[in-house]
């Protein structure tokens, strides 16, 4: 995962509603037809539930198309990292590993 500008935020208003990490979120967008993306919901999921405090929020990219827009999201899945503020912290393309998704909850928490 790579670092990213941090002065940049992700509210719950940007994201469909849905609640923020009390410590961290892992943002993903996803599209219907992505075969990677049901393999990093899984991953994502996993870790949230492992980690108190983390969040998994998944985002539709084909219906989120101005925040798609707004954040370069050029591929699906992407993985943002929020710390508990919404600054993204760290973002990757493409089905991230579990460890490296734990290594960048650290930069997050």
């Amino acid at each position: 995962m790579t670092v990213t500008d941090t002065t940049r935020r992700i509210g719950p208003e940007r994201l469909g509603g849905a609640e923020l990490g009390e410590r961290a979120t892992l943002v993903q967008f996803s599209t219907a037809f992505c075969q990677p993306c049901r393999a990093t919901r899984r991953v994502l999921d996993e870790v949230a539930a492992m980690v108190p405090g983390v969040a998994h929020v998944e985002i539709d990219a084909e219906e989120h198309l101005g925040l798609v827009r707004d954040l370069g999201v050029t591929r699906t899945p992407t993985v943002l990292v929020l710390d508990a503020a919404g600054r993204i912290v760290r973002r990757a393309a493409g089905q991230p590993r579990r460890a490296d998704v734990i290594a960048a909850l650290g930069h997050a928490l």
